[in-house]
């Protein structure tokens, strides 16, 4: 963890990300004013990543609760 410790610890320094501590937790938050057009290209980049992602979760929770061993709805 060393290596994404010092990451972050760049981009909180340059401004990209700002730093909020909750105990021994810490929050990193990326600055989208500061990253500037940055912000749009990540923002494209990744949210079709993510939709993808959220689909296959919801098909695996859909395929867990209708599974063989699932009697939730079928006839007796």
């Amino acid at each position: 963890m060393g290596a994404v410790t010092q990451h972050l610890k760049v981009l909180r320094d340059s401004g990209l990300v700002t730093l909020r501590q909750e105990g021994k937790k810490r929050f990193y938050r990326a600055d989208r004013e500061a990253m500037g057009p940055l912000a749009d290209y990540l923002q494209s980049m990744w949210a079709a990543r993510l939709d993808t992602l959220a689909e296959l979760a919801e098909a695996a929770e859909r395929a867990e609760r209708e599974g063989p061993g699932n009697t939730e709805g079928a006839n007796a």
